[in-house]
């Protein structure tokens, strides 16, 4: 884990904070330190940041930096030091208030984590509605209510729940090459449907592809591709890792529970599924319908009149193409054409940045 903390050295308190932390985190983390943008900036390119850590916010370093991480795309939390409380917001000059509030909320909003020294600082900032991902942790540097040590163990424990969130974002090429193996093998219960050289098993990133299959409630899934693959994943319980999710996040529902169970009919029961996907596309609805598109009782043609007659093909169309790409499923199953288009990718995007912060 690389941290990269920023802060403006013209502050003594948070100095002497940051000192602490960088102290209690070595020898769990790689930690490097920044005061000013220059610095900053080779270092967030060198060190290939995991998380930046910025302290503050009433200077144009800290502006700067998170600037800087949105465009780069790297996680950031954000300490705010007291400098967002009321009594701190009356010390500046109208103009610069003015100008803080105005240009550090939507740096503030998208940060993965706000942390406050306390209930008091973090009832200010609630009311603010700018980000409800707060985390109060007391600062050893002004009270002895709390250790070096504690203050660095409860951060590093903030910053793995960052790392643990949306893992899917964070995931590299032969990940997602054995996230799709590892789906369309717990599809078909059959090793032989997918290439052994698609992905290496030794480099999967086995705990971010566990998390997202536990966030996007795949896990059975998951874990019987896994099975009959013959892949050796760590076992790790992932109910029990924390993560942060976007505001609008529920966690996904069997299609049956939304569509109702089968009835006898495999195209009805297509038609509501391919309805409800239209609607709300989640990646758990996606496997269950590519695995209703293998059953043998599919009527290819009967199922294309029906969207037609629905005024749904080309909607059915571009789900089938997703469903391509992410549940690898076979032309011959395929009631349809597949369709790429610009539609297509605003669905797509959808199943990408479910659990997107």
């Amino acid at each position: 884990m690389n941290i990269l903390h920023i802060y403006s050295k013209n502050n003594e308190l948070i100095h002497k904070h940051v000192q602490l932390l960088v102290e209690g985190l070595r020898q769990s983390a790689n930690v490097q330190v920044a005061d000013n943008a220059k610095s900053f900036y080779q270092q967030a390119r060198d060190m290939q940041a995991d998380i930046i850590h910025v302290h503050g916010v009433n200077q144009m370093v800290q502006t700067k930096a998170l600037r800087c991480a949105q465009k780069r795309n790297i996680r950031y939390v954000l300490t705010l030091h007291g400098q967002l409380q009321p009594f701190a917001l009356e010390q500046l000059p109208p103009q610069q208030r003015a100008a803080m509030l105005l240009y550090q909320r939507d740096f503030i909003q998208s940060a993965y984590s706000i942390i406050t020294f306390g209930k008091m600082e973090s009832s200010s900032f609630q009311k603010l509605g700018w980000n409800p991902r707060i985390e109060e942790i007391r600062n050893a540097v002004t009270t002895n209510t709390i250790t070096p040590a504690e203050m660095a163990s409860q951060t590093f424990a903030i910053y793995q729940k960052v790392l643990d969130s949306n893992t899917l974002e964070q995931m590299d090429d032969n990940t997602l090459a054995a996230l799709r193996a590892i789906i369309k093998v717990g599809i078909m219960g059959d090793k032989r449907w997918v290439a052994p050289e698609s992905f290496d098993p030794r480099l999967i990133e086995w705990r971010k592809l566990l998390i997202f299959a536990e966030h996007e409630n795949i896990v059975n899934y998951i874990d019987y591709g896994i099975r009959k693959l013959g892949l050796s994943a760590p076992l790790i319980d992932t109910t029990r890792i924390a993560a942060y999710y976007p505001n609008s996040y529920t966690r996904p529902r069997p299609i049956k529970e939304i569509v109702g169970d089968y009835q006898g009919d495999q195209t009805d029961y297509l038609m509501r599924i391919i309805r409800q996907m239209i609607k709300s596309p989640t990646l758990l609805g996606v496997i269950e319908l590519t695995r209703e598109l293998y059953r043998d009782n599919v009527n290819d043609d009967k199922l294309s009149e029906q969207l037609e007659e629905a005024n749904l093909t080309k909607n059915a169309a571009r789900l089938i193409q997703v469903l391509s790409e992410t549940t690898l499923l076979d032309e011959g199953y395929m009631p349809i054409s597949p369709l790429n288009d610009k539609t297509t990718e605003k669905l797509r995007n959808n199943l990408k940045n479910h659990l997107k912060i």
